[in-house]
């Protein structure tokens, strides 16, 4: 897969450098790269903001640095992703049809945001993907973008050692995940359920099952109901 990112701060991005990312960084599964958006400026000062029409408190991200941006990298078969709080919600199901993309465009925008234009255009190229990481606003699209592409390429085959791992974790059968545990089988007074250490396969699908449905209807209950499932 093929990753480019736009951003002010490309420093932010060093740490794509390690872990398991990093790792298929190194042996080519996912190639990145990381573009500063003042780059793109003509003027003495590097300029990317201006005021916005119409008023309004801050600064808005100008259009033609952008511009210039993505038509250096971006070709009809790229999804271009904007991370915006007015976006459509990601979740592991976003995660994994992204996954499945050849070539991945993440627009940081920064202030109160990137003129509209410059998404209208993007859409006029590519396929273009407004997305929220959540529910509450951060200072720019830096750490929303880390995010998802820890989410979307851990899911590329070949990042993941263990590729069965990831279907029984959090979220990837519409509920949480079941708790975990290791040796030793008492540590400070607490100890593993023993279902875990009675070598009964069966009986530890199900408990671990049961664990899920009480973690989400304790924890999400809102889930449940997105993934059909009854307790």
């Amino acid at each position: 897969m093929r990753i480019d990112i736009v951003t002010i701060f490309p420093e932010f991005f060093g740490v794509l450098d390690v872990s398991l990312l990093g790792k298929a960084r190194t042996s080519g599964i996912i190639d990145v790269a990381v573009h500063d958006l003042r780059d793109f400026t003509h003027d003495r000062h590097r300029t990317v903001d201006d005021t916005p029409y119409g008023g309004g408190a801050g600064m808005v991200m100008r259009p033609e640095p952008w511009g210039e941006a993505l038509d250096s990298i971006v070709d009809a078969g790229s999804t271009v992703i904007f991370p915006s709080p007015a976006g459509e919600r990601f979740t592991q199901a976003t995660a994994r049809e992204l996954a499945a993309e050849q070539h991945l465009v993440f627009g940081c925008g920064r202030y109160e945001g990137i003129d509209q234009r410059v998404i209208d255009y993007a859409s006029t190229k590519a396929t273009v993907r407004e997305i929220s990481l959540g529910d509450y606003v951060l200072n720019g699209g830096e750490v929303a973008v880390m995010a998802m592409i820890e989410a979307v390429g851990r899911l590329i085959p070949g990042v993941i050692g263990n590729a069965a791992s990831l279907d029984e974790e959090s979220h990837e059968d519409g509920l949480l995940e079941y708790p975990s545990y290791t040796k030793p089988p008492e540590w400070r007074g607490l100890e593993v359920p023993p279902v875990l250490m009675g070598g009964n396969h069966g009986a530890i699908a199900a408990w671990r099952h049961e664990q899920q449905l009480e973690r989400t209807t304790r924890v999400r209950p809102d889930l449940l109901g997105e993934s059909g499932v009854a307790g």
